[in-house]
């Protein structure tokens, strides 16, 4: 995904015709920016305009769906672009990216993220659904407000309900989804029962990373048995995904939640 000038014979124009058919509100100014922001670098032409090679087309097509689909911010897609231009194209297993995301999220938590609240209409228009897509999810109990109002867990439940549905998968399709979820939920409660009737400083806390840890564990191991069902079925190796981290999390490292990237 490296960035050539070799065969720079594109004009933004060009690049924009070949875009636009799957991102039709892509434009030159869009193009400027993301290179004021060091994430394409076109070469110039003896005139000073910009000239675009098929593989500069490729990257903005990457950075275009990381943002669409995934919901990344600038920053983040710029540090898997430099991970690619310095290794390369790399095939990670899903368990892989999972744990990497594990790995990852101590670092990317933000204290007061959890009271952070929405309301109906701030969630609808941040994960990109409408009305009846959010009253399906909440009668199936994939979503839940508190009183008028829904938490940062809602808008990452809606994302990814989102672009499952551009496969065809709706709400009624999530249960077995959502059965698994709660008895990982039920799992850690369990696990983390003797910490919880402690009376010492800090039980509390304790308790609850414990359980954070133990769900995050879980995922990976999901990741790993669903990948290796795919493998089975002849359906491995589908996708090439930027490496977040160059190594899978030791057990130590994994602590806090699983969030998106997004945030």
């Amino acid at each position: 995904m490296s960035s050539t000038h070799e065969s720079a014979s594109l004009g933004i124009g060009e690049v924009l015709a070949r875009l636009r058919p799957e991102f039709p509100d892509v434009s030159p100014s869009k193009i400027r920016f993301l290179e004021a922001e060091g994430l394409v670098e076109p070469a110039r032409s003896n005139s000073g305009y910009r000239r675009f090679a098929p593989a500069h087309v490729e990257r903005l097509r990457y950075i275009l769906t990381a943002q669409r689909d995934e919901y990344l911010p600038l920053r983040v897609i710029k540090e898997r672009l430099d991970a690619l231009d310095g290794a390369g194209h790399t095939r990670q297993t899903l368990a892989g990216a999972v744990g990497s995301a594990v790995a990852a999220d101590e670092a990317a938590r933000k204290p007061g993220l959890g009271s952070t609240a929405m309301t109906k209409a701030d969630l609808l228009e941040a994960a990109g659904i409408d009305a009846g897509t959010l009253t399906e999810l909440e009668d199936y109990g994939l979503i839940r407000r508190s009183g008028r109002h829904y938490g940062p867990d809602a808008l990452e439940v809606a994302r990814a309900c989102a672009a499952l549905a551009k496969f065809g998968v709706g709400a009624r399709n999530l249960r077995g989804i959502k059965a698994a979820a709660e008895r990982d939920i039920s799992l850690a409660e369990q696990l983390v029962g003797p910490q919880l009737r402690q009376r010492g400083a800090g039980a509390r806390a304790a308790a609850a990373q414990d359980a954070w840890q133990i769900a995050a564990l879980s995922l990976w191991l999901q990741a790993a048995l669903v990948e290796s069902g795919l493998d089975e079925a002849g359906l491995a190796g589908g996708v090439i995904v930027p490496p977040a981290s160059a190594t899978a999390p030791r057990v130590d490292d994994v602590g806090g939640g699983l969030r998106s990237a997004s945030s």
